[in-house]
């Protein structure tokens, strides 16, 4: 797989308007966005901290992913995403290796980036999302 950098950090949140409140007034981050994406049933709400962003998520509905998720284990952590090129290639190259994919093509995602989901059961548990930006790819940074 060829990753670009960390693209953010989801956190699942029972009420946004709360959990804004912490990483602005204790965190001193500024949000720059929130948006509802309908068909993940989710309000999210977005970060930045130096080129990384953290997405807080908010449920719409009790029936939907971030509902479940915190019906079963509270608020918290709950994905990270990784920059890429050429998504669908990366998610075949995933899928070669064995990597259970929740999606296995690319499908619309909060600030319109494309996105796929690789399933936490072949992950080592940690839910993980690749995500890309059709409007300009990002060059990979190095990590030497």
């Amino acid at each position: 797989m060829d990753l670009n950098y960390i693209e953010h950090i989801g956190i699942a949140v029972k009420n946004l308007e709360e959990a804004k409140k912490y990483y602005e007034e204790v965190l001193g981050l500024k949000c720059y966005s929130i948006e509802e994406v309908e068909d993940q049933k989710v309000r999210t709400a977005f970060f930045k901290v130096g080129q990384t962003k953290i997405e807080l998520l908010e449920s719409t509905s009790p029936e939907g992913p971030i509902g479940k998720f915190i019906e079963k284990k509270g608020e918290g952590i709950h994905h990270i995403a990784f920059s890429v090129n050429e998504i669908s290639k990366q998610l075949a190259s995933a899928e070669e290796k064995g990597i259970q994919l929740i999606d296995k093509a690319p499908r619309k995602g909060a600030e319109g980036l494309d996105i796929a989901f690789l399933h936490p059961k072949s992950t080592h548990g940690v839910l993980t999302e690749l995500c890309e930006n059709q409007r300009h790819c990002h060059p990979k940074i190095s990590s030497k």
